[in-house]
């Protein structure tokens, strides 16, 4: 890594360290202005956005206006309407031998943070989390996704252009610059990425016991019991699963369909697809031809049943939808999350005893589907699965919600944000006890 630009981060670091210390960023007036000035820098850029996530993931306006642009502003006008009740200090009850006094919890901004963006979704999820460092009073400096280069060179314009760098700043890179940005003392650090980079994260946190969110993945399951609504699962599962290629960290990684109405679900899972998701390019693309060759090795050595899809181009990186089904919990698709545009069938005969499966096999999924018209059966399945999220007749759909709590369970990851969580997330409850 080059001498200058370590010095380059060291100095920023350092100044964003003075100017948190000036509580500049505490005042109420200046955290909504700066929201405000994101906001407009990101609509300032919008077709440059558009352009961007068309060249790195072959991503459409209509996608990139629901899941990336939309939720950004999404949560920036929900922090705007809500701050002043976030940061209000809380009054709690008094215990009798602390009388007389008065008790209260006030919200308190960590400090200095480093927020390490995805590939996947590089607008949203290197935004998102900088709403909540914002409307928290932290300062910020961000590493965006190397793997989406325009994408990076974007996010830069919009922080590096607008806001002073001993407030926010972006730094490019890959490993080397990521791991000396790890071995500096931040006060917080907000990861969203794969389990295995996570760990390198928190070991890295570990030496400065800096507090960390891990936003990481895993393998999704999807249970569709023998009373649901088939073509209301098939339409809701393609559409979470196929969407920015497979790369969605809360997509349906694989179904568990029960065997009585397996036959009937593929059949007409297969001819949704052709209808709406076989042209070739139609799901954007995969980030890297790395990554492709990587999905089709996994493909190559299956023992599943291909039924349909699996045509590519490389050049471009498309990769056409594959449905593989009699996949078994030992089969190389089911080693890791995919990460791609395949969905491994297995079914069950009995659904009691398809938690204790999950658990045993793919443990703690960052989100658990369930699709039935039993909706006491459907609550009892996912009170058996520990996982971050769970949706019953649906997918996707909860991680855009501003009022939910948003993030992992163990291996899927620690810490939540969205909404007042992401402000709660960077920030510290302080206990206040006043003596009469």
């Amino acid at each position: 890594m080059d001498i200058l630009l370590k010095d380059k981060i060291n100095n920023i670091f350092k100044s964003q360290q003075h100017f948190f210390a000036t509580s500049k960023t505490r005042d109420i007036h200046f955290r909504k202005e700066a929201l405000q000035k994101l906001k407009q820098a990101i609509i300032s850029n919008t077709e440059a956005i558009y352009q961007a996530l068309k060249d790195d993931l072959g991503k459409t306006k209509e996608e990139i206006d629901t899941f990336e642009i939309g939720v950004v502003i999404g949560e920036i006008n929900y922090a705007l309407d809500n701050l002043d009740e976030w940061d209000l200090e809380q009054a709690t009850e008094v215990d009798e031998f602390l009388k007389p006094s008065e008790l209260a919890i006030r919200r308190e901004p960590f400090g200095v943070s480093y927020i390490i963006g995805p590939f996947n979704y590089p607008i949203n999820l290197t935004f998102a989390p900088l709403i909540g460092a914002i409307a928290s009073g932290c300062t910020a400096i961000l590493k965006p996704s190397e793997n989406t280069p325009a994408c990076a060179a974007i996010i830069e314009r919009v922080i590096n252009e607008i806001f002073p760098l001993d407030y926010l700043w972006v730094v490019q890179g890959a490993v080397e610059e990521n791991s000396f940005l790890l071995s500096l003392p931040f006060n917080f650090i907000f990861f969203t990425g794969s389990p295995l980079v996570g760990k390198v994260v928190m070991k890295a946190a570990a030496e400065h016991l800096t507090p960390v969110v891990l936003e990481l993945g895993g393998k999704c399951p999807t249970i569709i019991c023998a009373d649901a609504n088939l073509d209301q699962a098939v339409q809701n599962i393609t559409r979470g699963k196929f969407i920015n290629c497979g790369q969605t960290c809360v997509a349906p990684d694989y179904l568990l369909v029960d065997k009585i109405i397996k036959d009937e679900l593929v059949h007409k899972l297969i001819a949704y697809i052709k209808q709406h998701y076989y042209q070739l390019g139609s799901i954007g693309k995969l980030v890297t031809t790395k990554q492709l060759d990587k999905v089709l090795s996994y493909l190559d050595s299956t023992n599943g049943n291909k039924l349909c899809g699996g045509e590519i181009d490389k050049q471009h990186r498309y990769m056409q939808p594959v449905v593989v089904d009699e996949v078994t919990w030992d089969d190389t698709l089911m080693q890791q999350e995919l990460f791609a545009p395949v969905l491994p069938i297995l079914t069950f005969d009995d659904i009691q005893k398809v938690p204790e499966l999950i658990n045993k096999y793919h443990p703690q999924p960052l989100a658990a589907y369930v699709f039935t018209k039993n909706y006491a059966l459907g609550k009892a399945i996912i009170d058996q699965i520990p996982a971050g999220d769970a949706q019953i007749n649906d997918v996707l759909n909860h991680a855009a919600s501003n009022c939910l709590p948003f993030g992992g369970v163990g291996r899927s990851g620690m810490g939540e944000y969205h909404g007042k969580y992401s402000y709660q997330a960077f920030t510290h409850r302080k206990s206040i006890r006043i003596t009469k």
